[in-house]
């Protein structure tokens, strides 16, 4: 079953049905869900779909005339081997259908690896006959570095003929959440936290067997899909396996400051900001600045915090890759027991504040909130408050912090993912934490629900809203 992903399947129709030729590029991290994706699209279209494997042009080009010899095309059933790039491409204007023709290539970039004249051909092709014809051809690659780099660069000889470009991200919780309709609304968040937004990885948790066994069955046990997963996509992405999972583990761990960083990993400053930028580009990390930096600030390698996007990875170095000794001697129990059962909601918390503050944005954009919300995000630093009649530096840290375009309206949030109730000490804190001038609103969220008090006060002040899991999992 197709989960998800309107907002990619409206793009690519919207593209279809338009009335002139089509020009689109594809690309995300692996394992994100682009190959599904463009199977779902094609489903009910003509198409010619090719999917390139790591051959020789030679090769490469037999296996794509083999392909085409599939769809029964007249114009191509003597042709043993298409005799260069150029016309095997024109292939697609022989495709007998009253729509668009369509033609699709997945992981294109292991074609251009053998043959780099193939975007030049491509684009000699375009530019002369394909943007006249009622055609759309969609290229779609896992490499990100090789697509944003080159094939999308200035100097590519495809700079400035595509029609779309889509780079696709891991699902939104709302989405992610609907593979395990069976689970409680807790667990799916914990499940959502360990998983994070990628298909492949959600798809092997089953909603009939509890979120331990899952855990067991399907990350710890060796032999098992994700047990390797890590390391498979880190070599097929990046060289120097063994520096990146240095980082990686390091800022599992939660040493999320470049600083920091440095002294765990105990690398060269220079050498570790070209190591973060490729982690950067293959999204498995991302730098977070403080919400109100400036541009100049947000740009500034060695300020902000870096993060592990993916869920996944965090979960394998913060738990499994420590106990890989144990995991080899298959002592899953033992690891589960001493190492997850015990930190997992303390894990989830950081996804859950990522839980919020995409909640946040969804009534955002449907005008829910008590005004729009602009580059909401964490707060962490330095600022100045009053504390008994004295002006004194404090370190704030604020788990959302949302203000408007203007920066005169903020909502604070504060998220709570513990098995205890969200107090009036927990809120009164929150209160205390507002540095700024303007119009203020406290949102909080919590995993187990508010003491009688907070709803008491709730209800009597309309700049405090409460949000339950169950408010969170209902938008999915």
């Amino acid at each position: 079953m197709f989960i998800g992903r309107e907002n990619e399947l409206k793009f690519l129709n919207d593209a279809y049905s338009s009335d002139h030729a089509e020009f689109i590029v594809l690309y995300g991290r692996r394992r994100v869900g682009k190959t599904e994706l463009l199977n779902e699209f094609c489903k009910d279209k003509t198409c010619i779909f090719y999917t390139c494997r790591e051959y020789t042009d030679k090769k490469q080009l037999q296996s794509f005339t083999d392909k085409i010899h599939t769809y029964n095309i007249p114009a191509f059933q003597y042709v043993d081997c298409f005799s260069n790039w150029e016309t095997a491409f024109s292939s697609v204007l022989h495709i007998q259908t009253n729509e668009k023709k369509l033609l699709v290539i997945d992981e294109f970039p292991y074609a251009c690896k053998v043959n780099e004249s193939i975007p030049s051909v491509l684009q000699v092709l375009w530019d002369e006959k394909l943007r006249y014809e009622n055609v759309m051809i969609i290229l779609c690659g896992s490499a990100m570095s090789f697509i944003e780099k080159e094939l999308l660069a200035e100097k590519n000889p495809l700079y400035g003929r595509t029609t779309g470009i889509y780079k696709m991200k891991p699902m939104p919780y709302t989405d992610a959440i609907k593979f395990f309709p069976n689970f409680s609304d807790e667990d799916k968040l914990l499940a959502y936290s360990i998983l994070g937004g990628v298909p492949h990885y959600l798809r092997q948790f089953s909603d009939r067997l509890s979120l331990e066994e899952n855990v067991k069955r399907n990350i710890l046990r060796k032999g098992c899909s994700l047990y390797n997963e890590v390391e498979f996509l880190l070599k097929q992405e990046l060289r120097e396996t063994s520096v990146y999972n240095t980082i990686v583990e390091a800022i599992a761990l939660g040493n999320n400051s470049f600083s920091d960083i440095l002294s765990k990993t105990q690398l060269e400053k220079s050498k570790l900001s070209v190591y973060l930028k490729n982690l950067i580009e293959i999204s498995i990390v991302e730098k977070e600045s403080p919400a109100l930096s400036s541009d100049k600030d947000k740009s500034n390698t060695t300020k902000g915090n870096y993060i592990l996007t993916d869920n996944f990875f965090r979960f394998w170095y913060a738990f499994a890759y420590r106990n890989l000794t144990d995991l080899e001697n298959d002592d899953v129990d033992g690891v589960w027991d001493d190492a997850i059962k015990g930190n997992l909601h303390d894990f989830a918390s950081q996804p859950f504040e990522k839980v919020c503050l995409e909640y946040l944005y969804i009534l955002n954009k449907g005008n829910r909130l008590p005004f729009r919300i602009h580059n909401a995000s964490r707060y962490w630093g330095k600022t100045t408050q009053t504390i008994d009649g004295k002006m004194q530096s404090v370190n704030l840290e604020i788990d959302i912090l949302a203000p408007d375009s203007k920066k005169k309206n903020f909502i604070y949030g504060e998220c709570k993912f513990t098995n205890e109730a969200f107090d009036m000490q927990q809120l009164k804190k929150l209160q205390s934490k507002v540095f700024l001038e303007g119009n203020v609103y406290f949102y909080l969220f919590s995993l187990s629900g508010f003491t009688g008090a907070v709803k008491e006060y709730a209800s009597l002040h309309g700049n405090t809203v409460l949000v339950s899991v169950k408010d969170i999992v209902s938008l999915g």
